[in-house]
């Protein structure tokens, strides 16, 4: 029964009510009310938290190329089909059998592991000098770590940078390669290589030059 169709006092103070008189629905909505507003507060500081998107800059500019070479050429994985072709016109010719068999699984025997040297050499024993990097195998230093290119050894005493780690994922200088000694800018020493060595020996040191005095690649629009 309502207490103002008793005649008895209603106190509508809310500071003075008293709080076991409270509708417990009332209490209810107040508290998923509290609840919604920190929920939002917690999203804000969240949002407000979260790092900012990282902004793409699109491709470096390399320059030019200055110097490449291949590491290996695609036209040896020809050689084993041709050498197949041979014995195959032989065997044609002559009075004998044919072994088309054999000698179809032994061209692609060669061809597989034709192509695996060309792809690995390719892969790991090429040069790409630009006017801002260097790329040797599949590791790329940017010419601004070379403070220092050492000029050819023509003594018969082994200079110390001739036993240093050579630069890319090898450990030492591929194969029908010479070494280039190089200063990084830690300090380190090491070797850059190529097979034409004198040629990359000379475009090497006038990029690191140009990078030393700031200047910038060539296709570069100011």
């Amino acid at each position: 029964m309502d207490a103002r169709s008793e005649g008895l006092p209603v106190n509508d103070d809310p500071e003075t009510a008293d709080p076991h008189d409270a509708d417990p629905h009332d209490e209810k909505a107040r508290e998923d009310d509290s609840r919604e507003n920190d929920d939002t507060r917690d999203d804000g500081a969240r949002k407000e938290r979260a790092p900012a998107e990282p902004v793409d800059e699109g491709p470096v500019d390399e320059g030019d190329v200055l110097f490449a070479e291949q590491g290996g050429s695609w036209w040896v994985v020809a050689i084993g089909p041709v050498m197949v072709g041979a014995v195959l016109a032989m065997e044609i010719t002559g009075p004998g059998q044919v072994h088309w068999t054999v000698m179809s699984m032994f061209a692609l025997i060669l061809v597989a592991f034709a192509l695996v040297q060309v792809y690995a050499a390719r892969r790991h024993v090429s040069v790409c000098l630009t006017e801002t990097t260097l790329r040797q195998g599949t590791r790329t230093l940017p010419l601004s770590d070379i403070k220092k290119i050492y000029p050819p050894n023509e003594s018969h005493e082994a200079q110390k940078w001739e036993s240093a780690k050579a630069l890319g994922e090898l450990h030492g200088v591929p194969r029908r390669r010479k070494g280039i000694g190089v200063v990084l800018t830690d300090g380190a020493l090491a070797q850059a290589w190529a097979r034409d060595v004198e040629g990359l020996r000379r475009e090497l040191t006038e990029a690191v030059r140009a990078v030393q005095l700031g200047l910038p690649p060539r296709g570069t629009k100011d």
